[in-house]
């Protein structure tokens, strides 16, 4: 920590750590085991979208390269709030996936780091906000573990009908993961993601 830093009681900001996404499969396993909820096969990655062609080369790249192996395709949208989302959708899950948590989250995790780490090294790591990966239950609720890129931290965002939370399950999954994911440990960051892709 600098001189000026510690004189004025300021932390130097953690640093992204985008391999803290290959954590979510264990984390699923126990989603699974304590809380029952499974992945739902959709995850995503939301920036704020520049202008301009070189954006538009990002985007047509970072589609180019989970399109060229055997990763699902992209699918880009934009939210309510204007912030744009590139969504990846698991093909395991819809031949069943794996007996244990119904679809292959490894491979989606790995498009999801492969998204992330494709933006950043073209120089929009600063424009990155989040990642999601949704997770749903056997009564119908949901819930999305959100990895903030400049926190390098996950909370949950369990959104209920008329965009409301349900705060008990969220307090359940982050009590649950507690030593499978950094959490984020201020409560106060645990943006709701309304309408996010794969929720």
């Amino acid at each position: 920590m600098s001189f000026w830093r510690a004189l004025l009681g300021r932390s130097k900001p953690a640093e992204p750590d985008l391999d803290a996404l290959f954590g979510l499969p264990t984390a699923a396993l126990t989603l699974r085991a304590g809380v029952g909820l499974t992945p739902t096969g959709t995850g995503s990655v939301a920036f704020r979208a520049a202008e301009g062609a070189a954006f538009a080369d990002v985007e047509r790249d970072v589609t180019a390269l989970l399109d060229a192996g055997e990763g699902p395709p992209v699918e880009q949208t934009t939210d309510d709030y204007g912030y744009t989302w590139l969504v990846v959708r698991d093909s395991s899950a819809e031949k069943g996936g794996d007996e244990l948590t119904g679809t292959d989250i490894t491979g989606l995790v790995t498009d999801l780091h492969a998204v992330n780490s494709t933006l950043e090294a073209n120089g929009y790591g600063p424009s990155l906000l989040c990642s999601l990966v949704g997770f749903t239950d056997t009564s119908g609720r949901s819930v999305g573990l959100v990895y903030l890129y400049k926190r390098g931290t996950f909370y949950p965002f369990a959104p209920t009908k008329g965009k409301q939370r349900d705060n008990a399950l969220e307090l359940q999954v982050e009590s649950a993961l507690g030593d499978d994911l950094p959490m984020e440990k201020d409560r106060s960051r645990w943006f709701p993601v309304y309408g996010a892709p794969g929720l």
